[in-house]
């Protein structure tokens, strides 16, 4: 009995919490009618976003009014597991509703382009050249709020000890600060000051404001949708494709990596293991693809090193973003490109993929391993990376959790690809599309469209799901409350 109560009370904070979150998403639902201003033709178009507005506002302040508990309860990683998954289901499913009513989506096609904003991917069945400002804006929103957590952030700075747990199950467990609420405000503000450099930047090279507003949000946030169907190679310009280059690595960096960096600790910076890893993949990659790609298909020595430059950058933060067709590209481009997708950016930023820390992590385990053959059973090692100023020393059993982790997600992978070429389509069409999918990015060969078998993009809807929450989240929130419901029935 004792047992069943404690659940009770423990279930009453969660879904409080939960509420919050829908509070503050269907807040975020309402800032598309700002494009009404510009474009007053599509008033009509209020409905769409106000309906679930007003259901995620209304349902979200009465669950955190009733439930509200009187003192600030600390949240473990299962039971922040548990709020992550329903808020972000919840919020999803009422984030398709302006694309079910104002672009008259199917269900399929609806969610798929909420999941595909909320997640960061990018990949997209909306037709943007037919559709509306308040549509194009709500995607670009979806992304810079999906990108940074935000609606996890707000909760952390908001409720104190409840963020730990939250963060740590939307998978940004490291604070810049020992404040949870310092940290919050660190990080919206740098993710801020990107966002307005962003808008400003795209605006001075020739954007419209519009375009630039809606890039800035989506480059950021290493999302990837764009107004345009060339995405980025509509404009053809290299200013342009400079500032998307910079704001996606921005993007990709670890937030705390981005602190030190904007403070001036070069040092701190140098040591990062990620940062090193991506120094070393980026320009290797750009030169193969210069030398063994592009060399044999584009005209001008300037082209290729722009194309090369742009889709390895793009790829590695898992952005999105393009400025060319894979058409006529050959097997060796799409492996390079699948690599950098799988690998993706740092961790604690807005991009998805296995993430390059644990690719470091494992690296340097297999040079620890070689190096433990050479000495003395007896001898003690202390073996460690850097993070920030200070030294992360990793466990066999830290080792094999991320081993783990990397297992899960490449076993995903050749799933997921293995469902999409069952359709049809080429391995290597497949291989790209699931991986572009499941690393949050938003590269397309085409494949994914509106015409797309709906068991296509419900694999990748699933993809993109578990690649943004990590798997382990969802695993740990669905398995809690399992057993947790297992439990009160007794």
């Amino acid at each position: 009995m004792r047992a069943a109560d404690s659940l009770v009370r423990q279930y009453r904070v969660i879904i409080c919490y939960v509420g919050l979150i829908l509070f503050v998403a269907g807040l975020i639902m309402f800032t598309p009618l700002l494009a009404i201003f510009a474009q007053p033709n599509e008033l009509s178009n209020c409905f769409g976003f106000i309906l679930p507005g007003i259901m995620l506002v209304g349902i979200g302040l009465l669950l955190w009014r009733i439930l509200r508990p009187r003192t600030s309860v600390p949240l473990t990683l299962q039971e922040g597991g548990v709020i992550v998954v329903l808020s972000w289901v919840t919020v999803c499913l009422f984030s398709a509703l302006p694309f079910f009513l104002i672009e008259k989506l199917n269900f399929t096609h609806a969610l798929f382009e909420s999941i595909s904003g909320w997640t960061t991917t990018g990949l997209s069945v909306v037709d943007v050249t037919s559709a509306t400002h308040t549509i194009l804006l709500w995607r670009s929103i979806m992304q810079l709020a999906g990108g940074a957590g935000l609606a996890i952030i707000m909760l952390a700075a908001i409720t104190g000890p409840a963020g730990p747990g939250l963060s740590a199950a939307e998978g940004r467990g490291e604070q810049l600060v020992p404040h949870v609420l310092a940290s919050a405000k660190i990080v919206i503000t740098i993710y801020s000051g990107y966002a307005v450099s962003g808008i400003l930047a795209y605006w001075l090279a020739g954007m419209n404001l519009f375009d630039a507003v809606n890039h800035a949000f989506t480059a950021v946030s290493t999302g990837g949708f764009s107004t345009r169907i060339e995405s980025i190679g509509y404009w053809n310009s290299s200013i342009i494709e400079i500032i998307t280059i910079v704001l996606m690595i921005f993007g990709s960096l670890n937030y705390l990596t981005a602190y030190l960096l904007l403070h001036g600790r070069f040092k701190a910076v140098y040591r990062s293991g990620e940062l090193r890893l991506a120094a070393i993949l980026a320009p290797v990659c750009a030169v193969l693809l210069f030398l063994l790609v592009c060399s044999g298909i584009y005209s001008t020595l300037a082209k290729c090193a722009r194309v090369a430059i742009f889709e390895t950058i793009t790829a590695l933060t898992t952005t999105g973003f393009t400025t060319t067709s894979y058409s006529n590209w050959g097997s060796l481009g799409f492996l390079i490109l699948i690599v950098l997708m799988l690998i993706g950016g740092g961790t604690c930023s807005t991009a998805g993929g296995i993430k390059q820390y644990r690719i470091y992590v494992l690296f340097k385990a297999f040079l620890w391993g070689i190096k433990r053959s050479f000495l003395p059973r007896t001898a003690v090692t202390e073996n460690y990376v850097w993070r920030g100023e200070r030294k992360d020393f990793i466990s066999d059993q830290r080792i094999w959790g991320i081993a783990t982790f990397v297992f899960l997600y490449l076993t995903t992978y050749i799933i997921g690809s293995g469902i999409v070429a069952a359709y049809g389509y080429g391995l290597k069409e497949s291989l790209f599309e699931f991986a572009s999918a499941l690393g949050t990015v938003g590269l397309s060969t085409g494949l994914t469209s509106a015409s797309a078998p709906p068991l296509i993009l419900w694999t990748e809807i699933m993809g993109m799901f578990l690649g943004r929450l990590e798997f382990l989240v969802i695993f740990i929130g669905i398995g809690k409350m399992i057993r947790d419901f297992h439990a009160m029935l007794r």
